[in-house]
């Protein structure tokens, strides 16, 4: 009883906020990844039970959408070049930018159509840069897509890259299996696998952008 006669709740969970579910699901994959975060856990660190954290999200995909929510308007958007092209490169240049300061993200965009939405003008920005630079619309929607694979292929590499340097027991396997033995049956990787990993370390991003970008545009037709 209370001073006031009133019963005391007994064993009432503490309130949990949804926003501190969020904060300790990203730290969890900023630290560990995707495959660290599991209800039962955040719900351990936050104080409550599973079944709790139900109460607010869903299911872990939920969980992880709102992770991502909000997250690419923390970066301001750049200023874009009037020419459609330009525009094109430079946006999809600020892409790969800003997923690089939140690489993390790119485990959570590997379990598929899970996106922040805040994030979607840059994708509506080359498509309808791609429809002015004379692409139909399939294309231009086509155009993207291969612009943000390159892009997201870019990050997954670097992602195991430096997961692979964390281990500094571990030992490569390409391109030093490759001797003068596979000459025969791989001659320009084995000629090329002593420079490999010095070019490969001198990647451009951006540059090879360019080249997909003028390459995709290469295909649009000419009016008349």
């Amino acid at each position: 009883m209370t001073g006031n006669g009133q019963k005391r709740a007994v064993g009432r969970p503490p309130r949990i906020e949804k926003q501190r579910i969020v904060d300790v699901a990203r730290r969890i994959l900023e630290e560990e990844g995707v495959e660290a975060v599991s209800m039962r856990r955040i719900a351990k660190e936050v104080g409550a039970t599973p079944m709790a954290l139900y109460h607010h999200v869903r299911d872990k995909d939920e969980l992880l959408m709102l992770t991502l929510a909000g997250m690419a308007s923390t970066v301001p958007r750049p200023e874009l070049p009037d020419d459609p092209r330009d525009r094109i490169v430079a946006t999809a240049v600020h892409m790969h930018a800003v997923l690089s300061d939140m690489i993390w993200v790119i485990d959570v965009l590997s379990r598929g159509d899970l996106t922040d939405k805040g994030a979607l003008w840059m994708a509506d920005e080359i498509v309808d840069s791609a429809i002015r630079c004379g692409l139909t619309p399939h294309q231009a929607i086509h155009a993207y897509r291969t612009i943000w694979y390159l892009v997201y292929g870019a990050l997954v590499f670097r992602r195991a890259d430096a997961r692979r340097a964390a281990d500094p027991g571990r030992k490569p396997f390409f391109p030093s299996l490759l001797t003068q033995d596979d000459a025969g049956d791989l001659p320009r990787l084995a000629a090329l696998s002593e420079q490999w990993e010095e070019v490969t370390a001198a990647y451009d991003v951006a540059a090879q952008l360019e080249a997909v970008v003028d390459g995709l545009l290469a295909r649009a037709v000419s009016p008349g």
